[in-house]
């Protein structure tokens, strides 16, 4: 597949472009800076729309002009670009960006006929991560049914850029996926992090215990560019291990004693439900920070 993929020189951008190459795909890298990757690459502001619908329907590189066939069509869009997270600048900014350059890339590819659209969400959608204070879950493990109640500007983007994917999924008809990504973790972070996590559990208390490893994020997002006919989803990504070195029977009795737990869960698994995206798209997690630590 051609892929327009925003976001490609950020730490998960990177890791997933890497992975979408390995398994055939040409990807085009769609960032204010260069990556560094050997791809193709665009420099836009995705917050001005001209720029976002221009780039999406020009030639990306050289090579494409070959043919003489014309410019050649994306068969998906990969959208991860976005301010990371709050405290980088101003909440509003951090607001403004997300929820515009979102806009502004699903609008694009809606008009031009892309069939595929996959975009970053967020664990923050869910309140735990950025709040004022603690915010505990409404219950355990935390799945796609549960609200979306976010305290913090990066959350409020998140899930308004929810609603205007299930918003342009509706008019359109195009396969519009969300995946609500937990912490990302790259593989030299196991060695350099973890061992805090392990001596203090509650360092990953906002994470809701969980995390995702690069790599696998990148499996994710080839897992929905294969599955068509959805229509519109959100899915929790994360891997099928918790974060901690103690046992969930210990997570709960220390974080969550009043907190519903939905079903009996393995000593190890994830508070961060990842079913769905099992059951829907064949998400299939290799890692795990216990094969380093």
């Amino acid at each position: 597949m051609r892929i327009f993929f925003t976001g490609g020189s950020g730490k998960a951008g990177k890791w997933a472009i890497r992975h979408l190459q390995a398994q055939g795909h040409v990807v085009v890298n769609i960032d204010k800076q260069p990556s560094g990757l050997d791809c193709s690459e665009l420099l836009v502001d995705l917050c001005d729309a001209g720029q976002v619908i221009g780039a999406m329907s020009q030639y990306a590189d050289f090579h494409e002009l070959e043919p003489g066939t014309g410019v050649p069509k994306y068969d998906a869009v990969v959208h991860f670009a976005a301010v990371p997270r709050v405290m980088i600048g101003t909440d509003g900014e951090c607001f403004r960006q997300n929820t515009l350059s979102t806009y502004n890339v699903v609008e694009a590819a809606v008009k031009l006929g892309v069939p595929k659209i996959i975009f970053a969400s967020s664990e923050t959608t869910y309140g735990v991560c950025f709040a004022d204070g603690e915010v505990k879950p409404d219950y355990v493990p935390v799945d796609e049914e549960h609200p979306t109640v976010p305290h913090d500007s990066y959350a409020m983007s998140k899930v308004c850029n929810e609603a205007t994917g299930r918003s342009f999924q509706a008019r359109s008809g195009a396969d519009i996926y969300g995946l609500r990504i937990n912490n990302v973790i790259e593989p030299h972070e196991y060695a350099e992090n973890f061992p805090a996590f392990m001596k203090d559990p509650g360092l990953r208390r906002r994470n809701i215990f969980a995390y995702i490893d690069a790599r696998d994020l990148g499996h994710m997002v080839d897992c929905c560019l294969k599955t068509d006919g959805l229509g519109y989803e959100v899915f929790n990504v994360s891997n099928d291990d918790m974060s901690v070195g103690i046992t969930s029977d210990a997570v709960i009795a220390q974080f969550y004693p009043d907190v519903p737990v939905k079903r009996d869960m393995r000593p190890d698994e994830t508070f961060y439900a990842n079913d769905k995206a099992k059951r829907m798209v064949g998400f299939a997690p290799q890692h795990s920070w216990r094969d380093v630590l």
